[in-house]
């Protein structure tokens, strides 16, 4: 917080403006990270994601999604390839140990014939993203003469090695979260708060500001981004309006399972947005979802509002949610319902994505 600001809200809301309007830095070191490499990592991963990777090209980035054995989904992240044989795999903070002891039994039990070797590298690497319109003149004073970062260049989705700092080996990741032009900077865990403290200068005269989770959670609820709160256990990638990624062209770990005829159903709660139709109303995680005009019972229950954030760029509060048939219910209302917070609250069917639905932002 800084001075005059009495509310966390106030906070977030100014971090979240300051990174859509200007330029801000997060520590995202918490991140899982895998080094898998090997003549058959390629093969490995594509049994492992339920997305292609033999056609990633060396230098580039591509979110994957993984699956359980049951069809539901596991964990999801970015994969670059770092060469031919050579991957890095980033996992969601709260399943780094679960994914890697999942990656260790796929290769020692399923398919121990693969020529793949991997280890956790997490405490390795200290990671930042720099994120906001003014993110590359940032870098620009951080990364070392030579590498190129123009959009034609180092272009979305682009990974690779750099230079920081006068000849520190460094990792360069253009991805983002927030939904804006971002990068991800990648240092030896000895160099992280010497970098954090390098890209504060560099961005001074920008009003660069450090952000923090939540701020980053009101950006990834704003792009639509699925996170923990989605990634519960108990959905799927159809669930969660992934099911194009979900390649027809291989085989990977519960793709049979998750063809099951519940897995299938119309009915399973699907990810929509959600808007209160007051917009001075205050949404809340857990409610759940009742047709206008139905009584609050068990059998009226269509589903539960996942994630709530308070959105500044928007001026409202908005949410993500899981309800029955959803992606075809976009522009009805229903109640978003919380007898445990005295919270009855009519909403709008909305996409799950509220800002920038082309993407426009990413590409600057």
């Amino acid at each position: 917080p800084r001075p005059g600001e009495n509310d966390w809200l106030e906070t977030v809301d100014r971090e979240v403006r300051t990174v859509r309007e200007r330029v801000g830095v997060c520590d995202v070191s918490t991140l899982g990270k895998i080094d898998i490499q090997g003549v058959d990592a390629a093969e490995f991963l594509d049994r492992v994601y339920i997305n292609g990777w033999k056609t990633l090209p060396v230098g580039k980035a591509r979110y994957g999604l993984m699956l359980r054995e049951d069809g539901f989904v596991m964990d999801d992240g970015t994969t670059s390839r770092l060469g031919e044989t050579h991957f890095l795999m980033t996992t969601t903070t709260a399943n780094a140990a679960k994914v890697m002891q999942h990656l260790e039994f796929c290769h020692q039990v399923l398919w121990p014939g693969l020529d793949v070797r991997m280890t956790s590298v997490s405490e390795q690497w200290a990671q930042l993203a720099i994120a906001g319109p003014r993110s590359r003149d940032v870098l620009a004073r951080i990364v070392d003469p030579g590498h190129d970062l123009s959009d034609a260049a180092f272009p979305y989705l682009a990974a690779g090695p750099v230079t920081v700092g006068g000849g520190v080996t460094a990792r360069l990741f253009r991805i983002s979260f927030s939904g804006e032009l971002a990068y991800e900077l990648s240092v030896p865990s000895d160099f992280g708060d010497a970098a954090a403290r390098a890209i504060m200068a560099a961005g001074a005269e920008f009003g660069i500001a450090p952000y923090g989770t939540e701020a980053m959670g009101v950006m990834r609820i704003e792009k639509g981004h699925v996170a923990g709160n989605e990634l519960s256990g108990q959905t799927t990638a159809r669930d969660l309006g992934l099911e194009r990624m979900m390649s027809k062209r291989k085989d990977y770990i519960g793709r049979v399972l998750a063809g099951r005829e519940a897995l299938l159903d119309p009915t399973r709660p699907m990810l929509v947005g959600f808007k209160p139709v007051d917009p001075a109303q205050r949404l809340r995680a857990g409610a759940h979802f009742i047709a206008v005009g139905k009584e609050a019972r068990m059998e009226n229950d269509e589903g539960y509002m996942t994630s709530v954030a308070h959105s500044p760029t928007l001026g409202s509060w908005i949410g993500l949610g899981l309800l029955a048939n959803g992606p075809k219910r976009i522009g009805e209302r229903v109640r978003a319902y919380d007898p445990v917070r005295n919270g009855h609250i009519e909403v709008e069917i909305v996409d799950p994505v509220f800002l920038d639905p082309k993407g426009e932002r990413l590409h600057g």
